[in-house]
């Protein structure tokens, strides 16, 4: 297997679709339903990359659990890739008055997401 990816998301038939393109292109795919699971799935397997889903349990877990491996030393590295169907989100993670990113990901993608979109974008963040 190839390189780690953690699917953080409560839509169960999102991440099997996730975890079977990402198996299909010889990553390895961990899950979590929820931030905390997330988190401390993170804390157990260093992924190379995590993808994030933004809403799940409430509106902004996404945006907390972000910042929470962020502020983590042994994870502020991983790359995130921030997941939504809320239209225009990425906007919601800059500070106005600064232009500042507020949210450590450094991509953002719409759902439903085309998977071919996916693999280049993990392709950026994943030697």
């Amino acid at each position: 297997m190839g390189k780690k990816i953690l699917i953080i998301d409560d839509d169960p038939d999102f991440v099997q679709a996730i975890v079977t393109l990402l198996e299909a292109n010889d990553y390895e795919a961990a899950t979590a339903s929820n931030g905390e699971d997330g988190f401390n799935k993170a804390k157990e397997i260093n992924p190379d990359l995590i993808t994030l889903d933004l809403m799940m349990a409430n509106d902004s877990e996404g945006f907390g659990i972000s910042r929470k491996i962020n502020e983590d030393e042994a994870l502020k590295n991983i790359p995130i890739i921030m997941i939504s169907g809320v239209k225009k989100f990425d906007t919601a993670a800059v500070d106005y008055e600064t232009g500042e990113k507020t949210v450590p990901a450094k991509a953002f993608l719409e759902k439903p997401v085309e998977p071919e979109k996916l693999l280049n974008t993990i392709k950026q963040y994943v030697n």
